[in-house]
C-alpha cells in the first residue's frame, strides 16, 4: 500500500490538481488528509469536492475557525474565513450541495490512525492548533511530550507549511536532508508541508507519500500566477494571500 500524505491546501485548486496529478503518476492506492482543506485561498468549494474524494480528511485549524469562531486570528485570515463562510453558503448552488459541504466539515475527524502512523494536523499534544516548527526540535521539554503522544514508529503533521523530519535526538532534517526512501530506527515526526501555500521559500507545492515503513518528500510545480489572479478577482480577499505564493512565505 502507498498513501500520499497532503495537508494545507487553502482552496488552492491549480496546486493541488497539479499535486493530484503527480499522485497517480507515482502510483498511490490512498490519500489521507491532514486539514486545511479551506481558508485563504480563492476556491473553497471545488477543494471540498475533491476532498470528498479522500480516504480521510482531517480537522485543520481553518475547518475548526469556520465552524466556530476565529478570534485568534489575524485580520487576513479572518476576512479569507468570513468571505470562504460566504461561498460555501452561496444561494446560487443547490442546498443540498451546501449541506453537504457543511456536513462535511463538521464530520472531520481530530486524528487518525494508520497502521504504525499516527495523523493529526498540529501535532499530538494539540491536534488541531499546536504548530511544530524547526526551532522546537531544541525544545526538550516540548519534543519529550510530543513523541510521548506517537503510539507508533511514525507521526504526520501539517500546519506549520514547513516541511521536515523531527526525530528524537532533537533533530530536524529539512527535506533537502532526508534520505530518499527514510526508514528510520526510532519515532519521527515528520511534516508534510503545504500543497497550497507553502512556507519554506519554495513556491512549489510539497507532499509526501509513505508505504508504512519508507516516507519520501515530493515538490511540485504549478501556476501561481493563476491562483494570484483568481484571489485579486475576488475583491475581497488580501492581495498579500496572493502576494505569498510566488514568494514561498
Amino acid at each position: 500500500m502507498l498513501w500520499a500524505i497532503i495537508s494545507d491546501i487553502h482552496a488552492n485548486i491549480e496546486a493541488l490538481d497539479a499535486v493530484l496529478r503527480d499522485v497517480e503518476r507515482r502510483g498511490v492506492d490512498q490519500i489521507l488528509c491532514l486539514g486545511d482543506v479551506v481558508g485563504y485561498g480563492p476556491q473553497p468549494r471545488e477543494a471540498l469536492i475533491r476532498a470528498f474524494e479522500w480516504e480521510i480528511s482531517l480537522r485543520g485549524n481553518h475547518e475548526e475557525a469556520v465552524l466556530f469562531y476565529a478570534e485568534d486570528f489575524n485580520e487576513r485570515a479572518r476576512i479569507a474565513l468570513d468571505w470562504t463562510r460566504d461561498q460555501l453558503n452561496r444561494r446560487d448552488y443547490p442546498p443540498e450541495e451546501n449541506s453537504r459541504m457543511w456536513e462535511f466539515l463538521d464530520g472531520m475527524p481530530e486524528s487518525h490512525q494508520v497502521e504504525s502512523a499516527l495523523l493529526v494536523h498540529g501535532s499530538p499534544r494539540n491536534p488541531v492548533r499546536e504548530y511544530m516548527l524547526p526551532r522546537d526540535a531544541r525544545d526538550e521539554t516540548k519534543m519529550s511530550e510530543v513523541f510521548a503522544g506517537v503510539p507508533g514508529k511514525f507521526c504526520f503533521v501539517g500546519h506549520s507549511h514547513v516541511p521536515g523530519v523531527y526525530t528524537q535526538n532533537n533533530t530536524f532534517l529539512a527535506p533537502g536532508r532526508v534520505p530518499e526512501g527514510l526508514e528510520p530506527d526510532g519515532k519521527v515526526v515528520v511534516n508534510v508541508g503545504s500543497v497550497g501555500q507553502p512556507r519554506d521559500g519554495d513556491p512549489r507545492s510539497c507532499y509526501c507519500t509513505w508505504d508504512g515503513d519508507r516516507v519520501w518528500f515530493h515538490r511540485v510545480e504549478y501556476d501561481f500566477r493563476v491562483t494570484q489572479r483568481k484571489i485579486v478577482e475576488t475583491g475581497v480577499l488580501p492581495q498579500y494571500l496572493a502576494k505569498r505564493l510566488a514568494e514561498g512565505r
